[in-house]
């Protein structure tokens, strides 16, 4: 799956889960869930690199290999 940018929003995210809008609510009611970056009128944005980490610890069945491997 190719990397995104350094922000992701919620259709980034949805994606990278592969998880539709309903769980994705469940995951942002998480005590877990990382903090919003920044909230423009799009809607709201998390730093790619914490939503990676987050995946790493929590949903290690789609953490991505590291590069070259």
């Amino acid at each position: 799956m190719p990397r995104t940018g350094r922000l992701m929003g919620a259709a980034e995210i949805m994606l990278r889960l592969r998880i539709r809008e309903t769980r994705l609510k469940y995951y942002l009611a998480l005590p877990t869930w990382p903090a919003t970056f920044d909230e423009p009128a799009a809607g709201r944005m998390w730093l790619t690199k914490d939503i990676e980490a987050w995946i790493a610890k929590y949903r290690p069945d789609l953490a991505e290999e590291p590069e070259g491997e």
